[in-house]
């Protein structure tokens, strides 16, 4: 019998998508610390491009349409600066915009891209894109299912539980699901923004061919994230068998 938590055999299963994340990493640092060296000719920040975008979809501030109103969507989209790097993100909890300093602040090709994806979640949540909604709605199950199924799964192996062994199972399911969620909703968020700055006039062609290198480069670490949550509970799932043979 061995433990899954060392080193076995079925560690082999994850190996492609743990090489995938890793160029996906260098990919996404390449492409953005190469047009974070690009100035937007417009001379507009990060910030100051999703406020524009917003403002122009009236999703900026107090500025809320009459259409978002009789959708529950009182209040308008808050833009504001959070600390680490590309730890940029939307809350549609409390429909805020964080940014990143560097993108925050950022006068470039990059943070122009960066900062109008994440404003393209604001556009999905006052369109009511599904899968961001569905997306929102697993957060809370995906999160327990991260990190408790692996102990679970240790104890089920360990005891020989197959009962254990389902529940992990299940739990990482529901993690499994989130990332697969994920995907529509990032590549759909990019391309309203790339379409958002190419219609209002905010980029050039060139900048935009820019845009989608550090769209396309990030979109490739939720590719890997997905590859790689899906091969852990193909990995789970042959362990589980491992301990139905031996019972």
């Amino acid at each position: 019998m061995f433990f899954p938590f060392f080193w076995d055999p079925t560690y082999i299963i994850v190996i492609p998508a743990i090489l995938l994340a890793l160029y996906a990493q260098v990919r996404v640092k390449s492409a953005y610390n190469r047009y974070s060296q690009v100035p937007i000719h417009n001379g507009l920040t990060g910030a100051q491009v999703a406020e524009e975008i917003l403002r122009r979809n009236g999703l900026l501030g107090a500025q809320v349409t009459q259409d978002l109103r009789r959708k529950g969507l009182s209040s308008g989209v808050q833009v504001e600066r959070i600390t680490g790097m590309l730890s940029d993100n939307y809350d549609p909890r409390t429909r805020t915009l964080r940014l990143s300093a560097g993108v925050y602040d950022g006068v470039s090709v990059a943070s122009t891209g960066v900062a109008a994806h994440e404003t393209g979640h604001a556009l999905q949540h006052a369109q009511e894109y599904a899968p961001l909604a569905l997306r929102s709605a697993i957060v809370p199950v995906s999160q327990y299912g991260s990190w408790l199924a692996w102990p679970i799964v240790f104890i089920g192996f360990l005891f020989h539980s197959g009962a254990l062994l389902q529940v992990g199972i299940l739990l990482f399911s529901a993690f499994v699901a989130f990332t697969l969620i994920t995907l529509p909703v990032e590549f759909n968020a990019s391309g309203r923004a790339m379409r958002a700055l190419e219609t209002e006039g905010l980029v050039t062609s060139d900048e935009l061919a820019g845009v989608r290198s550090v769209l396309s480069a990030a979109a490739l670490t939720y590719v890997a994230a997905a590859a790689t949550a899906i091969l852990q509970l193909v990995r789970i799932l042959v362990l589980a068998n491992i301990v139905r043979r031996e019972e």
